[in-house]
């Protein structure tokens, strides 16, 4: 077939072939797209990654482009060498794709997915030497994408309306991928990913920033979430629950007794209930005591205290009962349910190191990072926006859960101030009116995470940053993407 006839058949498909609608961003195929748009451009094109590059093209690419004509695979990636890499040394360029702008249709033969079309624009920055970035220039792009063993590889691409561009048109730095990267310049973020829900859905998945230094952040960046693991644990126990092998409010002792309080009475209270709002009477953790064993402070269910010893006490009471660890039991119940695939409590070998955000401290300077081989229920989980977006839409509409399991979920079962209470395993925030939010936070060296769910207006953020100085930008998201609702969140917080 001649390049004529295949571009040809590329618009047919494109234009004329209206069954199949365009795919929503919350669909797994249009996420499997855009990482792949990413791992091209932001790991391979902004980095000048060749190897990178060339690992997600056909081996029969062809490329289009209205200003140099066409290309194979071989023309393509010596271009891209002996052009783009080499002028890198004085020259930085970068492309940034418009977000807002991206549209994806499947492709189908006798029912099955063989293909998918990618059309959006994208925005070009050239930096030279030490100076800023400035914009220079944007164009359309066509991709067609093809499913080839297994694996998802750019079989075609045709980049056309080549244009100057010197000014952002966009109205505010949240309207504006570039300018939110300045923003996080500014305050000292190195990467930032941030999960947009409107609708009940996961709408936008964004990362910014750089993974490392000098490379940019993929689409799918690993971050550890540390007390958002917390959560995720609450969610494996009251599956369990609402498929009656697990109850709420039955004493532990059955299963698992501390040693360290084998001799204290009090252990025969530690409930479920008690654990995922934090009534244990525990310290956030053993070693925080002066002898590094695990006490009561308090009666458990007097009152409210963090803990993350009472997360771990359920981990090892579910693990006695089932005969099987915290992570597979979190793979059986939320992980495969879900297509969290890029989530888990420990590395493993299927952990891609090369994506994980390293966590760094307010001067810039790097932690080593946490590579848990058993799982720990209170902390250091890793995930993507993409995964825990889409848990945290599971949770606010309480999926797969009774509707006794999920009001037991959002009942106010303690109080932590005024305006906020803790419930299973979410902070719940009394926004008035019947109206509330569901939030967790997480915090570690070198990692500041946070999310707020609306479940009546089906709105929400989830925001994952890895650096001390995180919590910094959290007030300024939640207020421009959750509206009045994120301003009554702020203010009770202020309270």
């Amino acid at each position: 077939m001649t390049k004529t006839a295949l571009l040809s058949l590329l618009f047919f498909f494109l234009f004329f072939n209206p069954i199949h609608a365009q795919l929503q961003k919350t669909d797994p195929l249009y996420r499997t797209i855009i990482s792949k748009d990413s791992l091209l451009f932001s790991v391979g094109f902004n980095t000048c990654n060749s190897k990178q590059a060339e690992a997600v093209l056909s081996e029969n690419f062809e490329f289009y482009h209205d200003k140099d004509g066409f290309s194979d695979k071989k023309k393509f990636m010596t271009d891209f060498k002996n052009g783009l890499c080499k002028a890198s040394s004085i020259y930085r360029y970068k492309r940034v794709l418009v977000d807002k702008n991206t549209h994806i249709y499947p492709m189908y033969k006798e029912g099955k997915v063989y293909g998918a079309v990618q059309n959006g624009e994208h925005l070009f920055y050239e930096r030279e030497g030490s100076q800023a970035e400035k914009l220079v220039g944007e164009a359309k792009f066509t991709n067609f994408w093809q499913l080839e063993n297994s694996d998802w590889k750019l079989a075609r691409s045709l980049s056309f309306d080549h244009h100057a561009k010197e000014t952002i048109d966009q109205g505010t730095v949240f309207n504006n991928d570039q300018e939110i990267e300045n923003w996080l310049k500014e305050n000292k973020i190195p990467t930032l990913g941030l999960g947009i829900i409107e609708d009940g859905e996961l709408k936008q998945i964004k990362v910014f920033g750089d993974i490392q230094k000098g490379i940019p952040a993929p689409y799918n960046t690993y971050f550890n979430v540390a007390s958002l693991t917390k959560p995720v644990t609450a969610m494996v126990t009251l599956q369990l629950i609402n498929q009656g092998q697990w109850k709420l409010d039955e004493p532990l002792d059955a299963y698992w007794t501390d040693p360290d309080i084998a001799n204290d009475p009090r252990h025969k209270k530690l409930t479920t209930r008690l654990i995922l709002s934090h009534q244990t009477g525990f310290p956030n953790w053993r070693w925080m005591n002066a002898d590094k064993k695990l006490s009561f402070q308090f009666d458990p269910g007097t009152q409210y205290q963090y803990s993350g010893e009472g997360f771990e006490y359920l981990r090892r009471a579910l693990e006695k009962k089932f005969g099987k660890t915290l992570d597979q039991l979190a793979r059986e119940l939320i992980f495969q349910p879900l297509q969290m695939n890029d989530t888990n409590y420990i590395w493993d070998q299927n952990t891609d190191e090369s994506r994980f955000a390293i966590g760094y401290n307010e001067e810039g300077k790097p932690y080593p990072t946490e590579k848990n081989k058993t799982a720990n229920a209170a902390d250091d989980l890793h995930t993507t926006i993409g995964d825990y977006g889409n848990f945290m839409v599971n949770a606010m509409n309480g999926k797969n859960l009774k509707p006794e399991v999920f009001q037991e979920m959002i009942k106010k079962q303690i109080k932590i101030k005024d305006g906020i209470y803790f419930g299973l395993g979410f902070g719940i925030y009394d926004l008035g009116n019947g109206n509330y939010a569901l939030s967790h936070s997480g915090s570690d060296p070198g990692t500041r995470c946070i999310t707020f769910v609306l479940p009546k207006s089906g709105k929400g953020i989830v925001i994952f940053t890895n650096t001390d100085n995180g919590t910094k930008i959290y007030e300024k998201l939640v207020l421009h993407y959750l509206g009045e609702e994120g301003r009554k969140i702020a203010d009770i917080e202020n309270r």
